[in-house]
């Protein structure tokens, strides 16, 4: 799957996510020690927008609930949240970062 792009480098702030839309798919994306990560920005619990959570220790947290998620996987690690959320591959040149849409694992617990 190619690499699309979905946004500018320099709009993605250290330590907070922000949410995008790339071809239908709601994701948020989060740059965190300098790289950014891609997940599906819904939470499987109740459907927040998990962008607008807290980022700390590798993980986001849903802004809700506060399911924690790990920023590189997607793995759910504490609930309510009883499921994983899909993590993209994410590449970031030249100031654009682009997102390829096939998740990078499965999204099972």
């Amino acid at each position: 799957m190619p690499f699309l792009p979905i946004a500018r480098s320099e709009d993605l702030e250290e330590g907070k996510g922000r949410p995008y839309t790339l071809e239908g798919h709601r994701l948020a994306l989060v740059r965190y020690e300098g790289i950014v990560y891609a997940l599906d920005d819904c939470c499987p619990h109740a459907k927040a927008p998990i962008a607008l959570g807290p980022v700390e220790n590798g993980c986001i947290a849903c802004p809700w609930h506060y399911a924690e998620f790990e920023l590189a996987t997607g793995k759910v690690l504490s609930g309510p949240a009883c499921e994983s959320i899909a993590a993209y591959p994410v590449e970031e040149k030249d100031g654009i970062v682009s997102v390829a849409l096939e998740p990078l694992a499965p999204q099972n617990t």
